[in-house]
């Protein structure tokens, strides 16, 4: 669970590939394309391990306004990609952008740019939440994340949130719940009626959505960052930390989860709630699709509900860097640069990401649930809500958050032991 977890991560299904020619219609459309400046008939390069074929009709976007430039997208499985990224950094062949699926030691061997002197170029400090790019920065060492050089720049996004069944909460005679309290009410509500309130796969330790969902609406999202990326004195025994694992801990021994969660894996919860079981599902945007093709007009969306006044949210991006190497390295920033465009945000919203930037313009059919998420995904912007993943704060929390939330809802270990030990994991990271 690497950033979203590798089998649900970048997997949109958006139909991509019918897209392309649609785009580059749309992207010569009343404006005639353009010629960068420098060389002219150059190739980008481009290694990539993202599947859902964004990257190609970004690249032919681009390309219909640059025509003298030309983008070849090359695509790697993930495991091999991250095995053999290094190795294909620092060879004589290396791409002018490569995905980063993680910071990891690549900037620290200095095998990518800093993209600082771009970002300043092309305004993205500004035009972009702070949260989206901090994502992408380190340290020179690589030990603190979230501050220092810019390593990547975004290129389309996943956050996780709250489904419901439209057609169950009004049958309990509930609206959308805007509140942690109305939250609760519904989910108490949901139990008595005999539904199973919220629909869980914890084979994976999914249930880390609820519980970092909990912690950054009630400690906030600079503070819950402040973890996630490793600086000195953070901890995750706070108000929200302690709130999320009682909270855990209580739901289980209520019965809103289903019995056998901890068997289950988040492709089967998925398809259990869109087969009518469950209230609620904790799940990202990645899953979409597959939701709203099961119950288009039934189901929405909603970032969950704090009571902070501000909206947060867990996610992050897939992101490119440009290699040391790169043979054009000012084409390639330009690229970078046209992902953060309103063309290209429709493009990523049509084949399954949120949009870099203008979340507000971009737009799906009628009754999709992408538009719920869109609307959501516009207000986590406004407030700088975004908050990478627990499971990205040190190479082994993904295995703790699974076994610990296992023993956690089995009734193993106490809340408290279970904060001690994902605590005890973020240490381990910070001075082993």
């Amino acid at each position: 669970m690497r950033q979203p977890p590798p089998a649900r991560r970048r997997t949109a299904t958006g139909p991509a590939a019918t897209l392309a020619a649609a785009l580059l219609l749309t992207a010569c459309g009343s404006n005639p394309p353009q010629a960068p400046t420098g060389p002219t008939g150059i190739t980008l390069t481009v290694a990539t391990s993202e599947s859902a074929g964004t990257l190609r009709v970004l690249a032919a976007a681009f390309h219909a306004r640059h025509l003298d430039v030309d983008v070849e997208v090359h695509y790697t499985p993930q495991d091999a990609y991250d095995t053999g990224l290094d190795r294909l950094l620092a060879s004589p062949d290396a791409p002018d952008l490569a995905l980063l699926n993680k910071l990891g030691g690549t900037a620290k061997a200095g095998l990518v740019r800093s993209l600082d002197g771009w970002a300043t170029k092309y305004g993205w400090n500004t035009a972009y939440p702070s949260g989206e790019l901090a994502q992408w920065r380190s340290t020179p060492d690589g030990r603190q994340l979230g501050t220092g050089t810019l390593w990547a720049a975004p290129a389309g996004f996943s956050m996780t949130g709250v489904y419901y069944n439209r057609e169950k909460l009004t049958r309990l005679g509930l609206k959308p719940p805007a509140t942690r309290a109305e939250f609760d009410t519904a989910l108490a509500k949901a139990k008595a009626a005999g539904e199973l309130p919220i629909q869980l796969g914890n084979r994976a330790g999914h249930s880390s959505f609820l519980v970092q969902s909990i912690v950054d609406s009630v400690d906030g999202a600079a503070k819950t960052t402040d973890w996630v990326n490793g600086r000195q004195g953070a901890t995750i025994d706070t108000p929200g930390g302690n709130t999320a694992a009682a909270t855990l801990s209580d739901w289980a021994r209520k019965g809103y989860f289903p019995a056998d969660a901890n068997d289950n894996d988040l492709p089967t919860a998925v398809n259990e709630f869109t087969a009518g079981k469950g209230l609620f599902l904790f799940d990202g945007s990645w899953d979409a699709q597959v939701v709203d093709r099961a119950m288009h007009g039934r189901v929405g969306f909603l970032p969950f509900p704090g009571n902070g006044g501000t909206t947060t949210a867990i996610g992050t991006s897939v992101a490119y860097a440009v290699p040391t190497r790169a043979a054009h390295p000012d084409e390639a920033a330009a690229f970078l640069d046209f992902m953060g465009s309103q063309e290209a945000a429709q493009i990523q919203f049509d084949t399954g990401f949120l949009p870099v930037a203008h979340a507000d313009t971009v737009k799906a059919a009628d009754g999709n649930v992408m538009n719920d998420i869109a609307k959501g995904w516009a207000a986590v912007n406004r407030d700088n809500g975004l908050v990478n993943f627990f499971a990205n704060s040190t190479s082994t929390m993904n295995n703790t958050l699974t076994v610990q939330s296992r023993q956690l809802l089995g009734g193993a270990v106490t809340p408290a032991a279970y904060l001690h030990a994902i605590q005890e994991d973020w240490q381990k990271a910070r001075t082993g």
